[in-house]
């Protein structure tokens, strides 16, 4: 069987944000619709013309239903398939193959949540271990998900030498970034030391090392190629894509030091013609500060152990030669629930010169990497404003 190439085959058009921080208690469609309807209005469309919608939830396994009822929309595609985290990702590809077939013109991706505002999470947890149990894991109580990225760091440091300190480096390039977004949570210096001294979540990781709670909606729309540059003038394309997983939970995990990002990036690299070197900018799901340091030695950018010494000495920092993460990522803009649509937003602000006092000077390809689970689904895609 012969792999179809969907390179260059979608573009994306208009982005939105909403409710991000604190949403002051509006609930998560509220959010969604009101990002949904920025990305529309931007993208030269209109909400008459969407006829595809993918979104999911981390409670409703209705949300697509829900969420194309309150926008309006009778989609003829659909689809609400949960990767966790790095599903907004992933459904590039989906969107891509859909549009290739001929089940719609212009698809909807959306994603939001208020765990900040409104937060249940000892229901949602509870709600999680009856409706996805995990057998090896669950009667131990294990404090999930840091106690799991705990883990994997702690093998990292053991097996690579990897240190507190290069973890504590990734917090606070993401914070440097932040610095420079007005509309990322987190915007007060943060040094090396102060990561060090904050306390303890699941040891090695403190609670500088962990992601934000908070508030947030996105959505961003995707078309046909060949119409995208009738409806933007600026259409930022798909070159590829990729999606891999392997496990559930942690402890199937074959190596805690090993990610499916191996083969999601080599897929995407793939489809795209192109290798780490020609990437000019990256934004990975930094859920933890170690996620990035095992996604840079996944998708090739250095080699496995090395990720701690690449992120050191200021080097995905504001004015470092390899940037990353240049919204302040999961760690200082926001996180609320599932990141990587944020991914996207901000790869698109950055390939159209319009990131404000954080744009990138080259900023040609850029590649997004969204995480799900306990490092179980990886989704990798490469985007360009050329084809």
């Amino acid at each position: 069987m012969t792999r179809k190439s969907y390179r260059g085959a979608i573009a994306v058009l208009g982005t939105g944000m909403a409710g991000l921080g604190d949403c002051g208690g509006r609930t998560e469609q509220e959010i969604i619709s009101q990002a949904a309807h920025h990305a529309v209005a931007t993208s030269g469309l209109k909400m008459a013309q969407i006829d595809g919608i993918i979104t999911s939830s981390l409670t409703s396994p209705w949300w697509v239903m829900r969420m194309a009822e309150y926008l309006g929309i009778r989609p003829s595609f659909s689809d609400s398939t949960m990767f966790g985290g790095s599903s907004f990702i992933a459904d590039l590809k989906v969107a891509a193959m859909a549009i290739d077939a001929g089940l719609c013109e212009n698809v909807l991706v959306c994603y939001g949540a208020n765990p900040r505002s409104v937060p249940s999470s000892s229901q949602i947890n509870q709600m999680r271990a009856a409706l996805d149990p995990q057998p090896y894991e669950h009667p131990y109580k294990p404090f999930n998900p840091v106690s799991s990225y705990a883990l994997a760091a702690s093998r990292h440091m053991y097996q690579y030498g990897t240190t507190r300190r290069q973890l504590a480096e990734v917090a606070v390039a993401a914070r440097r970034w932040a610095q420079l977004n007005p509309q990322a949570f987190s915007r007060k210096p943060l040094t090396v030391e102060d990561v060090l001294a904050s306390p303890l979540v699941s040891d090695p990781l403190s609670v500088r090392d962990c992601c934000l709670v908070t508030d947030g909606a996105g959505a961003y729309v995707v078309t046909r190629a060949d119409r995208a540059r009738g409806l933007h003038e600026r259409p930022i394309y798909v070159l590829g894509s990729g999606h891999a997983h392997w496990h559930r939970q942690i402890s199937c995990m074959p190596d805690l030091t090993v990610t499916p990002a191996v083969d999601s990036g080599r897929d995407a690299f793939a489809e795209a013609g192109l290798g780490p070197s020609d990437v000019d900018l990256v934004q990975l799901y930094d859920a933890f500060t170690i996620n990035p340091i095992l996604f840079l030695e996944d998708l090739g950018f250095c080699a496995k152990g090395e990720g701690g010494a690449f992120v050191s000495g200021g080097r995905i920092a504001p004015g470092g030669d390899f940037p990353m993460n240049t919204n302040g990522g999961g760690l200082s803009f926001g996180h609320p629930g599932m990141y990587s649509i944020f991914l996207v937003i901000e790869a698109v602000a950055q390939l159209r010169r319009e990131a404000g006092e954080r744009q990138v000077e080259r900023a040609d390809v850029a590649l997004v990497h969204g995480n799900g689970g306990v490092l179980s689904s990886q989704a990798t895609a490469i985007l360009s404003h050329s084809v």
